[in-house]
Parts: structure tokens; sequence; C-alpha cells
């Protein structure tokens, strides 16, 4: 069914651009907010923030917050996607650098095929996916292997903050899923209200267990972190997720879906530029290796989707 009014063209380049280029700058940010501010403690005050925010957008829309249970719901749901799987990516940019991070977690729709079981006889079936999760998990390999400014074999805080993002990612997919397949009331603004307060508060509970709140001073931060901070929760968890949820409306979720393909690139070169990471050949080749996996496992989706955009019926 087709939309009554066309969105506007404009509108549309420029909702793309946020998903493109804040969520990809996003790495980068973590980065340098974590200059002043310890891991758990930068998530919570990003979270909570955000999430106080989009829930006070969503009640001067009028809109109701869920029942109880949808509540307990969702916040189990931020919990597991931005809690731990968010989160998770804050805490390894502390030994990891932020391109090679993003490189890691390209490779979360790979885990998506392998963790949803009710859609598992259709994809385990499909040559075209398995292959591609062969090749995506190929990818994260070499890039495990690497030698140079990140050496897994001989550093062991970057082996574990790779094994940490890893594991961060899986939490996300397991988090998304429990989503999928456990509904509840409310808009989706209001569950990601919901979602971003919970993970905040984990955050928090987690900082003060590791003595953060012991070693932070507030007086200490500098403006480029302070500023860092407030783009991760106004442009990426507010304007970034308001133009992903509008984009879902008007365009094809496997269009949409071209985001993932796009931050990493943009977070490599951002990081390069800005921050001064070194990027290595076998980075760049390691993500082009992962992303022609998620490719392939995306490959019958494309296929189903490409024929109604070309007709139109895309929206």
């Amino acid at each position: 069914m087709e939309n009554k009014t066309a969105p506007s063209p404009g509108l549309v380049i420029a909702a793309f651009a946020a998903i493109y280029l804040i969520w990809g700058s996003t790495y980068t940010a973590i980065a340098e907010a974590l200059r002043d501010l310890p891991p758990f403690l930068l998530a919570g005050i990003r979270f909570t923030a955000s999430g106080l925010i989009l829930l006070a957008w969503c009640r001067f829309r009028g809109e109701r917050p869920p029942r109880l249970g949808g509540i307990a719901k969702n916040a189990f749901t931020g919990v597991l996607t931005l809690g731990c799987g968010t989160t998770s990516l804050i805490w390894a940019e502390q030994y990891l650098p932020s391109g090679l991070s993003a490189i890691i977690v390209a490779a979360i729709p790979l885990w998506f095929v392998v963790l949803d079981k009710r859609n598992w006889s259709g994809n385990l079936s499909n040559p075209w996916t398995v292959t591609g999760l062969l090749i995506g998990f190929g990818g994260m390999l070499l890039l495990a292997g690497a030698k140079g400014p990140v050496d897994l074999s001989t550093n062991p805080r970057q082996l574990v903050s790779f094994v940490v993002l890893v594991s961060g990612g899986v939490l996300w997919v397991c988090g998304s899923l429990f989503s999928k397949y456990s509904s509840s009331s409310g808009s989706t603004p209001m569950k990601a209200a919901f979602q971003m307060v919970a993970a905040g508060a984990a955050g928090f509970i987690v900082a003060a267990i590791s003595g953060e709140f012991r070693h932070f001073a507030p007086s200490r931060i500098h403006l480029y972190p302070l500023l860092s901070v407030g783009y991760l929760v106004v442009m990426g968890s507010i304007v970034g997720y308001i133009a992903y949820i509008w984009l879902l409306s008007v365009r094809t979720p496997a269009l949409v879906g071209t985001y993932a393909y796009v931050n990493p690139a943009i977070a490599l070169m951002l990081g390069w530029i800005l921050i001064g990471e070194t990027v290595t050949l076998r980075q760049v080749v390691s993500l082009l290796v992962i992303l022609c996996g998620v490719l392939l496992v995306n490959l019958s989706k494309y296929k189903r989707k490409i024929p109604a955009i070309l007709e139109g019926k895309g929206s």
C-alpha cells in the first residue's frame, strides 16, 4: 500500500545521511569521550539522558507508557542490547581503535542468522546464506590474526577486548530477538526510551560497583570529551534513532539496512582523520570480506525487495 503523501526527497536524503554519517561517527565520539570519562559511567550518562529526553518527547506527544509487564520486557531488552551490546563497545574502545571496533560490530548480521532458531530451517538450507556465514566469520578470523598496532596474540588486553566486543554483539542479537518475539504495547520510540533508561541504570550500577565514581572528577572533563558526550546523547541516540525509525516507515528495511555496510567505513575514515588511528591493509580487507559475507547472507532478502523497489512499491 503506497503512502498518501510521498516523503520529501530532501528529507529522505537527510535521514539516510543521519544513519550513515552520525551512526558511523559515534565510534570516534566514543573514543574521544573515553579520554576523560570511564566507560560504564559514560554509558550510564549517555543512555539515561537519551532515554529521559525521548520519554519526555513521547509524553509531550500524548503517548501512554506501556503496562508494567511491557516496561519489564523493554528494560530487559535494553539491558541486553544497549547495556551489554553497546556498552561492551564503549569498554572495548579503551584498548581497541574505533575503526577496528566498527569492523567487529559489522559482523552482527551474521549472528542474527546463527542465533535466530525459529528461522534456522530457511536460513541454513539456503546455500548463499551458509556461504555468507563462512565468508563473514572468515573475515573475523583474518582480523583476529592481524599484526601491527593491534596484535591480539601478544596484547592480552586487546584480546580480551576483542572477545568482550564479540560477546557484546551476541548479547545485542539475543536482546533484539527477544524484543522481536516477545511483543509489548507502546510505540517504538516509547519502547526505546525505556530500553535506554534501563541500559543507563545498568551502566551506573556497574560504574558504582567497579569504583568509577570514586576516581571520577567532573571538573577534569575537557571540552572535546564533553561535546562528544552531548553528541552521543543528542545525535547518536536520539536524532539517529528517530531518523532510522522514520526511514523504516517510508522505505524498505532492505534499503534502510544498508547503513550496516556504510558505518564501518565511516568509522575507519573518521578514526584515521580525526584522532590519528592507524588503518592497515589487513583491516580494510577484513572489512570487505565481512561485508561480503553479510551481503550474501541478505542476498535472498534483497532479491525479494529489489523488484518491488524498481516497480515503485518500495515505500
